[in-house]
């Protein structure tokens, strides 16, 4: 499912224009990606929690050349599935 796809469903569901529909979903990713990027984690009680994650630096192999380079410290974005979620998508 694409994001338009989404928009379409969620459209359909609320009887939304698709126009007020892709604001909606354009706002809560939006919301969803300044909470990460000010370090909160976003619960969605059934769904599951997205949490920043840090990863440090780190030595690694160039898979190309085989010679030894330095990967930088980077942040990065984990979920972790709710019960409900789990439920659903195992039935």
């Amino acid at each position: 499912m694409y994001k338009t796809d989404l928009v379409a469903a969620v459209a359909d569901a609320t009887d939304l224009t698709k126009d007020k529909a892709d604001l909606a979903v354009s706002a809560i990713l939006e919301q969803i990606t300044n909470a990460l990027a000010r370090d909160d984690s976003v619960s969605l009680v059934g769904f599951g929690s997205f949490t920043r994650r840090s990863r440090a630096a780190r030595t690694g192999r160039s898979p190309k050349t085989g010679e030894t380079i330095q990967i930088p410290a980077s942040n990065s974005v984990g979920f972790k599935p709710g019960k409900a979620l789990k439920d659903a998508v195992n039935t």
